[in-house]
């Protein structure tokens, strides 16, 4: 079969490596716009189950992948200059550059063409059995097709900025400032001994009140770094140019399709679907799409009866990711609610923020019922296996209806985003 992804991010790159191990006569190419060793972003976050996967679906590029990663068990949250640590699942994180280059090291072993500088638009797609758009939250082939692919963008309220630092975070650390306009906080998580991804976020009054619609990168940066003084240690912010620092504070657009496949062109990872950032799924997702789609092709001769396939097992997935997505982008939004509890109580109900009940309840209530439960091995029991019940069944049934997302919406170019 003859393949063309377009697209060298993860998840193109990942799928021409699993197509190739497969058969090694299919023809693979990747496609990718930008030349090769550029990418925006710093670090990518990732957990224990994918790493997993990665070790079932490819041995090579997984023990590179696990070789130049770093880890850590502890989260920290700083609520103005209250503090409070605690031990959580194991995490991983990597520069992407770092995963790029391992990802199109082992596609070049395994005789996969790349073609850096090569943009491909819906008006000029490759001639192939299957092309793949991994394109990205923009895809230029999808939006080709916006309404064949019922394409719907659902707008977040919080504005937030992608931003490197020196600093290596040795934990997952949170950090709430408030500020005379409102609390103003960020995430950050090292990706290797250079430094560390730090996301900032903010609500439009606070971004406005600051003045971060109208400063520009310099002037940003400088006020975020006094704002954050004590989890940076002294450290800079870094950020990609992109000209005046308003434009590169977008709220978080969700993109979802009421199909993935048309003809031969199909959907993956961001293209698809996107997860808000605050749940660190982004390039997790997009690596198992890979996965699912070459199985598919891999157990399903037929073409379209591949793709419905990959799309249907996708679909089923993602729908207790992208509930919990959902519920931290608004457990965020309505950060007024939790900032004021106790260090560890808020801390807890961050970590709670995926459950559906927190946002129906008094927080202080929802906390104590939840320490009752952790204490109950029964109750620890039932709300393991009702949590994502209920989330699946919530999220289907808003994917279901004309206000949620998943129905067509206004189709077009989207800020990427690639956790």
């Amino acid at each position: 079969m003859k393949v063309a992804c377009v697209g060298g991010g993860p998840a193109g790159l990942y799928l021409s490596i699993l197509l190739k191990r497969q058969d090694p006569s299919h023809d693979v190419t990747v496609h990718e716009r930008d030349p090769e060793g550029s990418t925006y972003g710093w670090g990518v976050t990732y957990w224990r189950g994918l790493l997993d996967r990665l070790h079932e679906h490819d041995p090579v590029s997984a023990r590179a992948v696990e070789e130049h990663s770093v880890r850590w068990r502890d989260g920290v949250a700083h609520v103005g200059d209250r503090a409070t640590r605690h031990q959580g699942d194991e995490g991983f994180g990597i520069g992407r550059h770092r995963l790029l280059a391992i990802l199109a090291a082992r596609a070049r072993d395994l005789g996969v063409r790349l073609e850096f500088e090569r943009p491909v638009t819906g008006a000029n797609p490759p001639a192939a059995d299957l092309v793949v758009a991994a394109d990205g939250a923009g895809s230029a082939l999808r939006t080709h097709h916006a309404d064949h692919f019922g394409t719907g963008i659902t707008g977040g309220r919080n504005h937030y900025v992608w931003l490197g630092t020196t600093k290596a975070f040795d934990a997952f650390t949170f950090a709430f400032v408030e500020t005379g306009h409102g609390w103003i906080w960020a995430y950050g998580y090292g990706y290797g001994p250079e430094g560390s991804t730090c996301v900032v976020e903010c609500a439009p009054a606070t971004w406005a009140g600051l003045g971060l619609d109208r400063a520009d990168e310099a002037e940003a940066l400088v006020l975020l770094e006094k704002l954050f003084a004590d989890v940076l240690d002294g450290h800079p912010l870094t950020a990609r140019p992109s000209g005046r620092a308003g434009t590169a504070w977008p709220v978080f657009r969700t993109v979802t399709n009421r199909t993935w496949s048309r003809g031969n062109l199909v959907l993956l990872g961001d293209a698809a679907h996107t997860t808000h950032y605050s749940i660190g799924a982004g390039t997790t997702l997009a690596l198992e799409d890979a996965m699912t789609l070459s199985a598919a092709l891999r157990e399903r001769p037929d073409l379209p009866d591949a793709l419905a396939h990959y799309e249907r097992e996708r679909r089923a997935a993602l729908l207790p990711v992208q509930s919990a997505a959902r519920l931290s982008a608004q457990w965020y939004e309505n950060l007024p609610r939790y900032v004021h509890l106790p260090p560890d109580e808020m801390f807890a109900l961050l970590g709670q923020r995926h459950s559906p009940l927190l946002p129906y309840l008094p927080p202080r209530l929802y906390y104590r019922l939840d320490r009752a439960a952790g204490r109950l091995e029964t109750l620890r029991r039932v709300k393991r296996r009702l949590g994502p019940r209920i989330a699946r069944t919530v999220q289907a049934r808003r994917l279901a209806t004309a206000d949620g997302p998943g129905l067509p919406g206004r189709p077009g170019a989207v800020p990427g985003h690639r956790g």
